[in-house]
């Protein structure tokens, strides 16, 4: 049977059913004190960014609008003073083009409305992620399509200039940097999951606890890749670069919060790495499965995340469908310790509320975001048996209103 890229396989076989739900009416303020989420999604059946309400009793999400979008909204980041929030939009035709870009969006504490007030060039095709620099005056993007990663200034406004550089990150480790292998060779027992080594393909990019340096993964190098941030001019210089193993396809990852512990997902060998961290530099230490033991066939993880005490670490597995649990030992390795099942098909994202009281799963080929309460002190995920109908969901992030 030919390698098929995951990609391509997603797209001859994504979901045709529709969603008839029903959205309650909607309050045309939101109450004050209320818990604001945003859900970016795939244009296809997302239509745009989904502004949805929290009911803090049981968790449950009230749908209040949907702001047009055509451009593949998929990932979303709000600024650390909550005043904007920006979105990668998912395209390679910017323009004319051939990159991707960003929008910047003011929003309206009062009842989460969005205002966009301006989309420039990603500076890479198919931008996949993006994340806020922690003291503000940045945008980090992960150009999956175009194998590189771009900085972003942020003017006083909210809104964003022309990019202040874009690397290629077959760069950070030139001469030595090759595509990975078409197989994991740590991948489960029958796995014929094919991702994307066939060319540098940027994942994920955010910056260090400082803010000093930047950190991105490739998955198709199959490297992490530590970049060292100029905060005067926005430029990055290669800092460090850690291998995975061979064909494990660097997705996400996520920093402990005591910043020195860091945990990468691997999307095609369904792993964790646990690296130590420290003046910009991976040292890799432990390698886990997100899978239960006994498992053979194909899976493909796609998010990881980290309880707030740093207890606990949560990873989303998609085709075996399921949000894995791991206890954070003493040493920093992981323990698996179960899973829970999504609810709905292929999980691209999940997030949890301010709080940390509930978890959201984003079915991509759902068309669901579901609802589960956090219990046992984050051990165990506990499904509320809600629902909310959403459009092809790619991420969700959450906002405090005044």
């Amino acid at each position: 049977m030919p390698d098929v890229s995951r990609r391509v396989f997603l797209k001859a076989t994504a979901s045709i059913a529709v969603v008839n739900g029903i959205a309650r009416p909607a309050r045309t303020q939101a109450a004050r004190g209320a818990t604001l989420a945003y859900v970016g999604t795939y244009s296809d059946h997302g239509e745009g960014i989904h502004l949805l309400r929290q009911d803090a009793g049981t968790g449950n999400l009230d749908r209040v609008k949907v702001f047009p979008s055509a451009v593949n909204p998929s990932w979303l980041a709000i600024s650390p003073d909550q005043r904007f929030l920006y979105s990668a939009n998912e395209i390679s035709n910017y323009e004319g083009g051939s990159t991707g870009s960003g929008t910047a969006y003011a929003i309206d504490k009062t009842n989460g409305n969005l205002t966009a007030i301006g989309t420039v060039t990603s500076g890479g095709a198919g931008p996949a992620h993006l994340s806020v620099d922690p003291r503000g005056r940045y945008v980090f993007v992960a150009n999956y399509g175009g194998g590189s990663v771009a900085v972003i200034p942020i003017r006083p406004d909210g809104s964003l200039g022309a990019p202040t550089a874009v690397v290629a990150d077959a760069t950070a480790c030139s001469p030595d940097c090759r595509v990975g292998p078409g197989r994991a060779e740590k991948g489960p027992r029958g796995n014929f999951s094919i991702s994307g080594h066939d060319a540098p393909h940027a994942h994920m990019i955010l910056a260090d606890p400082p803010g000093d340096h930047v950190v991105a993964n490739d998955l198709g190098l199959d490297r992490t890749i530590v970049w060292r941030l100029d905060r005067a001019t926005g430029q990055l210089t290669v800092r460090h670069t850690a291998p995975s193993s061979a064909g494990a396809g660097p997705r996400h990852f996520v920093f402990h919060p005591n910043g020195r512990w860091f945990y990468s997902l691997n999307e095609q060998a369904s792993t964790v790495v646990f690296m130590h961290y420290g003046s910009g530099r991976l040292n890799p230490i432990d390698e886990v499965s997100t899978l239960p033991r006994g498992f053979a066939g194909s899976n493909f993880t796609s998010e990881i995340a980290i309880s707030p005490d740093g207890r606990y670490v949560y990873t989303a597995n998609r085709l075996h469908d399921t949000i894995a649990i791991f206890l954070v030992g003493s040493d920093g390795r992981l323990r698996y310790v179960r899973e829970e099942w999504t609810r709905g098909d292929y999980p691209r994202s999940f997030g949890f509320d301010p709080a940390g009281r509930y978890l959201y799963s984003c079915n991509h080929r759902g068309d669901s975001v579901t609802v589960y309460s956090v219990g046992e002190g984050g051990r165990t995920l506990n499904f509320t048996g809600h629902y909310v109908a959403v459009g092809s969901p790619a991420c969700i992030v959450f906002l405090r209103s005044a």
